[in-house]
């Protein structure tokens, strides 16, 4: 099985209910298995700064599918959870938002897709979440915690407040 990292993030709705729901669908236990789940974070809007702030986090999957078809479930859980990519703003307002940020050693360059991900290692709201639950993967070169703490010493983590865990979840003892 090969391992992948995959970022989560939304700022439309109960988006923490709406995360959790995605992290559900999207790791069905058979075809992707969750091996770790970030806390929530919350996060200022990046891109269109006019917007509600952004809750962000991470997991690590263990996965029996290619980069191509795990990317296309993604999209379709984004789908089952209201958002609609043909009809939005760019960097604006969304129920849910899933990336594949990084698939084992794999490096390609798609259309659609491009692993690892192209701005990976210079966006904070997704360093900070890696850094707890895959502080060693390497990326480019760079170790994940190598790069948050880039990040950190940069400033460029300003705004983001990890939130408190939740009784009801699930994958708060994993």
């Amino acid at each position: 099985m090969a391992k992948a990292l995959i970022g989560l993030g939304g700022n439309v709705g109960d988006v923490r209910d709406n995360l959790d729901l995605a992290v559900t669908l999207f790791c069905d236990g058979s075809d992707v298995r969750l091996l770790a789940k970030s806390a929530h974070y919350r996060t200022p809007a990046w891109g269109i700064t006019d917007q509600p702030p952004f809750v962000n986090l991470c997991i690590m999957v263990a996965t029996q599918l290619p980069p191509r078809p795990l990317l296309d479930r993604a999209l379709a859980v984004e789908r089952q959870l209201g958002r609609d990519r043909t009809n939005e703003r760019r960097w604006g307002p969304r129920p849910v938002d899933i990336d594949l940020l990084a698939y084992d050693g794999v490096v390609m360059d798609e259309p659609g897709l491009t692993l690892p991900h192209p701005r990976l290692l210079t966006r904070a709201f997704v360093m900070v979440p890696l850094g707890e639950i895959a502080s060693d993967w390497v990326v480019d070169g760079v170790k994940i915690k190598d790069g948050l703490a880039r990040l950190l010493a940069q400033g460029d983590a300003e705004g983001i407040e990890r939130l408190p865990t939740r009784h009801d979840d699930p994958a708060a003892d994993r």
